[in-house]
């Protein structure tokens, strides 16, 4: 069955943040800036990996995809609330709201596990530092990360797939800033509760298996570091906490949204907006504040570029 033949509903109406035109216009100049800082600082950690000789390595290339997710994590739901906050009647289409719903299930699997590979790659390293060019080689990596967008891809399927076939006939309005599935299950014309359960499920499956690797490898990684040197220890220590803390902040408001709700409208925005829009711009922060080789290959790109417009 189609969608086609369920629903009558072509578009929705999203409800936003506020009513207030001066607050949205003070909510457009705000976001703006954040979606520019955000692309812009991921896009530049891309360019540093690329042309960085000295990050030409395992966790380097895992963290220039993370970047490039981070950035359409932002994308696929940013700009369009950009636009709508100086827009009096905020609609979006019914394949646009689909779309929405696909890629944040798709864009989320997919960073959840890349951070995993992150772990396991952390892991390695300090676990295991004598096998670490065999175990890391550039093929697993391809493989690693390839698994990871398979794995993104056949979760958004099962989360689209079985929601884009329900009958939604109206009321249309979606409770805030972007289709969140959760907000649109409750527009469908039936009764949804056991439905609700398996997708809530499949997004638990993911998130909690994730969840539980990382906390595997992260625990494995803090033993071994409390029996190596002090040296040793402190820049192992260091690395991990800025991964541990990306994984706080990702994890937390995707499990609150996705795997237990809490059902409070007022939390649920704020959740979604740090999940869709704040989470991506911190990530380059963590890192390229916390991490020596990256803040080193940045003074260097900043010092070509003062250079080369002074040659101008």
């Amino acid at each position: 069955m189609t969608a086609g033949n369920h629903s009558a509903v072509s578009d929705f109406v999203l409800l936003g943040f506020c009513q207030s035109w001066n607050a949205q216009v003070l909510l457009f100049v705000v976001f703006l800036l954040l979606y520019l800082i955000t692309v812009s600082g991921n896009v530049v950690i891309v360019i540093l990996v690329i042309t960085e000789p000295r990050l030409h390595s395992p966790m380097y290339f895992f963290l220039a995809n993370l970047s490039f997710v981070d950035m359409w994590l932002s994308t696929n739901t940013t700009p369009k609330m950009i636009t709508d906050f100086l827009r009096k009647h905020k609609t979006i289409s019914f394949a646009g709201c689909m779309s929405q719903i696909f890629f944040s299930h798709f864009i989320g699997a997919l960073e959840m596990v890349i951070l995993v590979i992150m772990a396991y790659d952390r892991y390695v390293a300090i676990c295991k530092p004598l096998r670490y060019s065999v175990i890391m080689s550039f093929q697993r990596c391809i493989v690693l990360v390839g698994t990871a967008w398979i794995i993104g891809f056949v979760h958004a399927i099962s989360q689209t797939a079985l929601i884009v076939q329900l009958p939604f006939c109206g009321p249309r309005e979606v409770g805030s800033f972007f289709c969140d599935r959760p907000l649109v299950m409750r527009l469908v014309c039936m009764d949804y509760s056991t439905l609700n359960i398996l997708l809530n499920l499949d997004c638990g499956v993911v998130a909690v298996t994730c969840f539980i690797l990382l906390l595997i490898s992260y625990s494995h990684i803090l033993v071994t570091v409390s029996r190596s040197s002090k040296a040793g220890a402190s820049k192992a220590l260091s690395t991990c906490s800025a991964h541990i803390t990306v994984v706080v902040l990702f994890f937390g408001p995707c499990i609150f949204i996705y795997v237990w709700p809490l059902n409070i409208t007022w939390m649920d925005k704020f959740l979604a907006v740090f999940y869709s829009a704040f989470t991506p711009v911190l990530n380059p922060a963590i890192y390229t504040l916390r991490n020596k080789d990256m803040k080193t290959a940045l003074k260097t790109l900043s010092s070509y570029c003062v250079d080369f417009k002074r040659n101008t």
